[in-house]
């Protein structure tokens, strides 16, 4: 095997691992907004882990993000919880950080 195809191996495993640790990530990301929202829903127990359940299935789905946005600013909507589309955004963005550094710290 050549340096380059050895080169071409290597990056190709790292893209697989990112790819692969961003999904985790995401996934984790959607359970703590699902407890998250739960929480301001006032759902608790088994209910609030269906919930977060809820939005971590909807990562499979190919505009995931934007799909678990607008569920959970309908289901805020729909119990009168006053939260903007974009304090949902800024949390989901300071989950995703806290859910990577998990992962990376191998929690």
């Amino acid at each position: 095997m050549s340096t380059f195809d050895q080169r071409e191996d290597s990056f190709e495993k790292r893209f697989v691992h990112d790819e692969e640790l961003q999904f985790r990530a995401e996934a984790r990301r959607n359970k703590m907004l699902g407890l998250w929202a739960a929480e301001k829903l006032g759902k608790t127990g088994a209910e609030a882990q269906a919930y977060a359940e809820s939005l971590v299935a909807a990562e499979v789905a190919a505009d995931a993000n934007e799909r678990v946005v607008a569920q959970v600013k309908k289901d805020f909507e729909a119990a009168g919880v006053n939260q903007s589309e974009h304090q949902i955004r800024r949390t989901m963005d300071e989950m995703l950080a806290k859910a990577m550094a998990e992962i990376k710290a191998g929690e």
